[in-house]
């Protein structure tokens, strides 16, 4: 019988304390290659998050300020709120021109071939020239707005100044229209045109409210309100009526009209400039957008 005597080997506390640095130098050096591109990654992200806030919000607000009714829309802006308001057509049409046509219709008995005539004469009925267009109850009817005084839709509907009617007609699709008017409408359109104000939103304003920052962050929100109804002053609150939020951590807001209200007939068009800085993170991201609208009545 044999014995053998066996030695047993392991690691040294120098070996491992080698091995550990070793190890740590090794993950710092993969760190520093490694965080730059995931550091470019969570930015690039983040910057794509922003973008596409800023983006949606943007085109709801080019889709629905391109039915504004011609010369209505206005725009109240300080140093943390900026309120663009304007008055959102859902459908219209073309009305029988003066001279085409002289009777009056009566509210109880419209007639087609009728014109609409304006003051002096009152008239509260008028034959609609191509398709037939679908009213609903409660919807307001706007024709020659200059969007000065005396030719302003958001003045009313009661006196000869005010160039906004309550349509007073059977809903539905209808050839006519007729106006629960009192007064004689002041002017006409050019185009021979009317709009149809939808009593479901009536005006329609995009806020920026509480524009800032603070650690790291826009403070302000871009809303949308609408329903609130039409008032001469623009608002600047928003008790009654709805609102959806658009955007948040909204550092800067600015936004500006050009030729959107004058009584100049040959300006056609209108120019809403709107610029929107979003932060996160402390980083900004600005957007400018340029919407083009139809000026004329």
């Amino acid at each position: 019988m044999t014995s053998g005597h066996f030695r047993e080997r392991g690691f040294t506390l120098v070996e491992l304390v080698v091995t550990m640095v070793v190890l740590a130098i090794i993950s710092v050096g993969i760190a520093i290659f490694i965080k730059a591109p995931v550091d470019g990654y969570v930015d690039t992200v983040q910057r794509a998050e922003m973008a596409d806030l800023a983006d949606g919000a943007l085109r709801r607000m080019r889709r629905d300020i391109r039915r504004a009714v011609p010369n209505s829309v206005r725009v109240n802006c300080a140093t943390a709120n900026c309120y663009l308001e304007f008055l959102p057509a859902t459908g219209g049409g073309r009305y029988r021109a003066a001279g085409e046509g002289t009777s009056y219709c009566a509210a109880s008995a419209p007639s087609l071939y009728d014109a609409l005539n304006f003051a002096p004469d009152l008239d509260v009925c008028f034959e609609i020239l191509g398709p037939p267009v679908t009213f609903t109850a409660g919807d307001q009817i706007v024709v020659g707005n200059w969007g000065n005084p005396g030719s302003n839709a958001y003045e009313g509907n009661t006196a000869a100044t005010h160039v906004r009617r309550s349509y007073a007609g059977s809903i539905g699709m209808q050839q006519y229209v007729v106006m629960a008017n009192t007064a004689a409408l002041p002017l006409g359109s050019p185009s021979r045109r009317f709009q149809v104000i939808g009593a479901g939103e009536l005006a329609v304003t995009f806020a920026c409210e509480g524009v800032g920052t603070a650690n790291g962050y826009g403070t302000g929100t871009l809303r949308r309100y609408w329903g609130y109804g039409i008032a001469s002053t623009q608002p600047t609150s928003f008790s009654l009526g709805s609102n959806a939020l658009l955007a948040d951590s909204v550092s800067s807001c600015t936004m500006t009209s050009g030729n959107v209200a004058t009584s100049n007939p040959y300006t056609r068009n209108g120019l809403i400039s709107i610029v929107i800085g979003i932060t996160r993170n402390n980083e900004t991201v600005n957007f400018y957008h340029e919407i083009h609208i139809d000026n004329l009545p």
